[in-house]
């Protein structure tokens, strides 16, 4: 399989070094303008990139006959949009706030625990989320991704808000410390305990991993999908 990589930072690096080690060829790495490139060498295009930069490159790419797989947060005000382009031009999308197996994994968990807890009324819920420092966008899109599971399960939880929540709000706490790839803790806290459930990454292996399975999944298909189709895919396997 050909890939183009969109964002050719410390992910896009890890990518490629995985993407090869699995048999694929990187035949375009973008990290300036996309416009300057051409995309249609490419089987599938991976995007790493900037929150400003996604929804260019991605919508280019879906114009040019070229499915993307995307794991860059911070620009999902124009999702909707972005996924009426990928039906237009019959192209493939999958986007995701984290490709990391374990993580979808702690999603799961996530749901399940929400459900269990949405009729404790003793107990308060909050988030919080570890990055490094080069990470541009707060909360994380796992963050968030976190907090609509639990809300679409609590239907007295109104939305969420960034560090300090207004009542029937989650909190989400942001904190960017250096050469953290990526922690997540979901708490539900009485004067009686805490119940927490955590996620730590210890590298970008598991990330690069996920979106270059993801990329696999999506070659040759036409339509949106999500994580949860990959590893039903993986599983049925």
């Amino acid at each position: 399989m050909k890939i183009a990589l969109l964002g050719y930072g410390r992910m896009g690096k890890t990518i490629e070094e995985i993407a090869k080690n699995r048999g694929h060829e990187i035949v375009l790495k973008v990290s300036d303008g996309i416009e300057n490139h051409d995309l249609t060498k490419a089987d599938v295009a991976i995007d790493f990139s900037v929150p400003d930069a996604a929804f260019k490159n991605i919508t280019t790419c879906f114009k040019v006959g070229v499915p993307v797989v995307s794991g860059t947060t911070g620009w999902l005000d124009d999702y909707e949009k972005a996924t009426k382009i990928c039906a237009e031009e019959n192209s493939a999308f999958i986007y995701a706030s984290n490709f990391s197996l374990g993580v979808n994994v702690f999603f799961e968990l996530n749901q399940k625990l929400a459900g269990m807890m949405q009729g404790l009324e003793d107990y308060s819920v909050e988030i919080e989320e570890i990055h490094h420092t080069k990470k541009l966008d707060a909360p994380s899109g796992t963050a968030i991704s976190l907090a609509e599971q639990i809300i679409h399960e609590n239907k007295q939880l109104k939305g969420w808000q960034l560090d300090s929540a207004d009542e029937n709000k989650i909190p989400i706490h942001a904190k960017r410390i250096e050469d953290v790839p990526g922690t997540h803790v979901v708490s539900y806290d009485s004067e009686i305990d805490t119940i927490e459930i955590k996620h730590t990454a210890k590298s970008r292996q598991g990330f690069a991993l996920g979106a270059v399975v993801a990329a696999e999944y999506l070659q040759d298909k036409t339509g949106i999908y999500s994580m949860k189709d990959v590893l039903a895919d993986l599983f049925k396997n």
